[in-house]
């Protein structure tokens, strides 16, 4: 998509009003009640192509349905405008059926890129998938799972024991990795965070905060007797030997969100968020 570039765009930006006039506008909706309802309304409203066709793509539902349609339509980076028809609604705006096509000409743009996440399983099976918000490792049985930790060729970790770890970006640093008691990370800041989840030794890592160009490597020890699965969002692979992630750069994603309620200013007001 190139008819505006923001400016810094790894792994995420403030953005900038996106200044188009779009003409062919797709809708795509969950399978919730109140989803259905709002795709049927703004179907009437509004003329509209095949998703496949789209300039822009509105998302109708939760968070869960954004990451659905952002990771369907990952390789062409159509922006995609979210109305939230669900329950939290983090990446969504609010939806009003009215001025919709204004909405999107006033709307500021967020690029946003994933993780890419490279698994081998035990019996040799490689999976790879992409993570918009988080890639996390898992113990499958009631015994802890032991990893070792290497970041950019170096060992950074000899033996974690734990109920798992997860690498999550700007954009997904108030999901998982929040409950995880990881850090919220700044939308356009250039830092990955690596979390663990329930971490037993040591017990004092609470965790680091690594460059976006870091490649990080996950071997999983043990792991005929303590098996894990690694998550890229959406993509589990089970029983994995070895895990590696790193920022895919090349890959993009623009997302478009009300000026008064983007992204970047949701997340600063997590940090500040009590009770």
């Amino acid at each position: 998509m190139n008819r505006r570039r923001a400016g810094n765009t790894l792994p995420g930006n403030g953005g900038t009003p996106a200044a188009m006039a779009f003409s062919k506008i797709a809708f795509v909706a969950a399978r919730s009640d109140a989803a259905q309802a709002a795709l049927a309304e703004l179907q009437a409203r509004y003329p509209h192509v095949d998703a496949r066709e789209a300039e822009v793509i509105v998302a109708l539902g939760g968070d869960g349905l954004m990451l659905e349609t952002l990771h369907a339509h990952m390789q062409r980076n159509v922006p995609i405008y979210g109305m939230n028809r669900g329950t939290v609604g983090f990446l969504m705006n609010e939806y009003r059926p009215e001025g919709l096509i204004e909405r999107l000409n006033a709307a500021s743009t967020v690029r946003l890129n994933p993780l890419k996440m490279k698994a081998r399983t035990m019996r040799g099976t490689v999976t790879e998938a992409f993570a918009v918000n988080e890639v996390s490792l898992l113990r499958e049985t009631r015994q802890a799972a032991k990893l070792r930790i290497t970041v950019d060729g170096v060992e950074r970790i000899a033996e974690l024991v734990c109920d798992g770890i997860l690498l999550a970006t700007p954009a997904g640093s108030t999901a998982y990795n929040l409950s995880a008691h990881g850090p919220i990370l700044p939308l356009n800041s250039s830092v990955l965070a690596l979390t663990p989840i329930s971490a037993f030794r040591p017990r004092r890592w609470r965790g680091a905060l690594l460059d976006r160009s870091a490649r990080v490597e996950i071997d999983i020890l043990e792991g005929d007797k303590r098996p894990v699965s690694a998550v890229a969002d959406m993509t589990e692979a089970r029983d994995v030997a070895k895990v590696k992630i790193k920022c895919d750069r090349k890959t993009a994603m623009t997302l478009l969100f009300d000026p008064d309620q983007h992204l970047s200013e949701r997340i600063l007001k997590e940090q500040f968020m009590v009770g």
